[in-house]
């Protein structure tokens, strides 16, 4: 009787292709998370608003992306929205407006902020248009600030805990400058410069 014989074929070396799967998923997290982590730690870092202090500026469940990189070639600005540790509680983030720079005095009376400074030893009135019809900058209150000193301000003067309550806010607390609004979808939006007419 005579047998027909086929060559032995060996079972496909799925061992080897698994360990090759799995080497190339690594190298993809590996380099996705060197690409990411940078971005997130060190350049842009997402925040969700909460509470209505920046009203109507930003509202309660806005999806923010700040900006770390920029404070650390240049000094925060006057108008500039920033995120920040909260004095009282750093382990909180606060976000607010700043009206007043390293150096100067800000003086707030009936309503009206008005800064004093090298250039302006007489003072001028901050006019802030971002500003909801209605509100007033409630507190009398006047400081002058150090190095490295920022006065911050709530959009919502009326339900703001902001440098009126506890102070002015150092350098050191600032995480960064809002940057863009990507939340709600029908208000995504870069944030605005704000150029003062002082």
């Amino acid at each position: 009787m005579d047998y027909q014989t086929q060559p032995y074929q060996s079972e496909p070396p799925l061992r080897s292709e698994i360990g090759s799967f799995i080497w190339e998923t690594i190298k993809i997290v590996v380099i996705s998370l060197a690409i990411i982590l940078p971005i997130r730690y060190f350049l842009v870092q997402p925040f969700f608003v909460k509470g209505a202090s920046m009203e109507s500026t930003f509202q309660d469940g806005d999806y923010i992306f700040i900006d770390e990189l920029s404070y650390r070639f240049g000094d925060p600005g006057r108008g500039d929205v920033v995120v920040f540790r909260y004095p009282v509680d750093p382990s909180q983030f606060f976000i607010k407006r700043i009206v007043g720079l390293p150096g100067e005095t800000v003086d707030i009376k009936k309503s009206v902020v008005t800064i004093f400074n090298d250039e302006y030893p007489n003072g001028f009135v901050l006019e802030e248009p971002y500003l909801d019809a209605g509100q007033d900058t409630l507190g009398s209150t006047r400081v002058t600030l150090k190095t490295g000193e920022y006065f911050v301000l709530g959009d919502n003067r009326f339900r703001s805990s902001d440098s009126r309550r506890w102070g002015p806010l150092h350098r050191g607390m600032i995480t960064g400058r809002a940057l863009i609004r990507l939340w709600p979808l029908d208000r995504v939006a870069k944030i605005p410069h704000i150029d003062y007419s002082d």
